[in-house]
């Protein structure tokens, strides 16, 4: 009786002791990722071991499409995980004051009034500056496009797309969102 008793506690213990083991082992669900930002002096230097894309995020503290792009777009589960795949991802304070080098070339904030822009936002835009603005280089970066304007996260996940997989030099823009863009990341 009493090695009855012993071996269903045992067996009771090992059945407690194998399901903590299982709970502790089991992955949680994965939160979405977030994007991981550099500096443009960090994807540059990332980009002479490894060429690749581009994506520079132009933004200013105060743009308030900027901060929904933020916290919608580019939080998105696609977006996060085709830009880690594809792109360097850089964002880029258009009012920031310190200088940045890029290579050869170097950056200065240029003063106007109560404030000013950067000059490697000028040069980003075309010298156009408009916030949010998202530029794409290509792996030599050169410039492929700048976007101006708030994304939601379907259309910016088409255009990374486009981008990304060098659709831009085989076909439209408006061909590839009706065509091939439904044919490759329909669910």
């Amino acid at each position: 009786m009493i090695r009855l008793l012993t071996g269903a506690i045992l067996a009771v213990c090992l059945i407690a002791l194998l399901m903590a083991l299982r709970a502790e082992t089991a992955s949680p669900r994965p939160k979405p990722g977030k994007i991981e930002w550099l500096t443009m002096e960090q994807a540059y230097a990332l980009h002479q071991h490894e060429p690749r894309k581009w994506l520079i995020d132009i933004y200013t503290d105060w743009c308030g499409w900027c901060k929904v792009m933020d916290r919608e777009t580019y939080t998105d589960a696609r977006v996060v995980e085709y830009v880690g795949q594809k792109y360097y991802a850089v964002k880029f304070n258009a009012e920031q004051r310190d200088a940045v080098q890029v290579g050869e070339q170097r950056f200065e904030f240029v003063p106007q009034g109560n404030g000013g822009v950067h000059q490697l936002a000028l040069s980003l835009t075309n010298n156009r500056p408009s916030y949010p603005t998202t530029v794409f280089l290509d792996e030599k970066m050169e410039m492929i496009q700048p976007l101006p304007g708030y994304l939601k996260a379907k259309e910016f996940h088409e255009i990374i797309t486009f981008f990304g997989d060098n659709y831009h030099q085989k076909e439209q823009f408006d061909q590839y969102k009706t065509g091939t863009y439904p044919k490759l990341f329909s669910k």
